[in-house]
């Protein structure tokens, strides 16, 4: 997937101003931002739902403005929400759906995979919110799909469910599957993504991986403690080991010792504009 210098308007506002990206085949790929970053949009040009202004996006080697059922068979989305699906239960459904697709999973084992082999024959109209959201999940893998779109996947999950949605995307990247994930939950994008880019007011104001983003590898950590007269120290050191061995030579550990890095949630925070954090 490539991105150059996309651009989308909707009369004066630019939804989207000038960001470019590329995800090699194979990446698990986070875009980032707050709501009304231009997110969504982007990822719904790069879906082939919506028309551009200006710039070339290539998706697959083709361009998602000009869409065909071949190039679309090759692709999976799981959007944020899906329409309603009647009174079929689980398995039709997902059955149904691969029928859209030249070569599809076996639903079974789909159904297995996102954890609802005990809700088979249950109406899909009468699952909970969380056990829905692993149906539009099943749906967005049945086409065994080169490259899934994942906007919010997990929202309505519990903790135990999520790392199970997590262990399934990282089999899927294992097996190649290029994948594009969108979701406010850094702790996910720290599990799952090899790359990510950051969004604000259309544009992309950083790119880099969970671990560098914002230069965090390289800044310097807070350590805090208190002293044998009881006041609070603190001190910012790219050598936090070594500042905690002076410490610990000088009489044993100190009181209330806490060494802080800058965390993923706090280099993206830095990122983004006031007004956005405080939303």
């Amino acid at each position: 997937m490539r991105v150059t210098d996309l651009h989308k308007h909707y009369g004066p506002k630019h939804a989207v101003d000038g960001i470019s990206f590329e995800v090699p085949a194979g990446q698990v790929f986070a875009l980032l931002g707050p709501n009304g970053a231009g997110k969504s949009t982007t990822v719904e040009v790069l879906e082939g739902y919506r028309a551009r202004t200006s710039g070339q996006v290539s998706v697959l080697g083709a361009d998602p403005g000009r869409p065909t059922p071949a190039w679309r068979a090759r692709i999976g989305i799981v959007a944020q929400s899906t329409k309603d699906l009647s009174d079929l239960t689980v398995t039709e459904v997902v059955r149904q759906f691969a029928t859209f697709y030249p070569h599809p999973r076996r639903p079974e084992a789909v159904i297995e995979q996102v954890g609802l082999a005990d809700d088979a024959r249950t109406r899909a109209s009468a699952l909970s919110g969380g056990r829905r959201r692993r149906l539009d999940v099943a749906l967005g893998i049945i086409g065994d799909p080169e490259l899934l779109f994942l906007d919010e996947p997990t929202t309505g999950f519990d903790p135990e469910a999520r790392r199970e949605f997590w262990a399934l995307v990282q089999l899927l990247a294992a097996d190649g599957t290029t994948i594009l994930l969108t979701t406010h939950y850094l702790d996910e994008v720290e599990v799952l993504a090899d790359a990510l880019a950051v969004i604000d007011r259309g544009r992309i104001v950083a790119t880099g991986t969970p671990a560098t983003l914002g230069d965090r590898d390289r800044a310097p950590a807070t350590v805090r403690w208190r002293d044998a007269g009881g006041t609070w120290r603190t001190e910012l050191t790219g050598e936090p080991a070594a500042l905690v061995g002076r410490l610990h030579a000088a009489g044993g550990e100190p009181d209330g010792l806490s060494v802080h890095r800058p965390t993923l949630e706090d280099a993206y925070l830095s990122l983004l504009t006031p007004a956005e954090v405080s939303r």
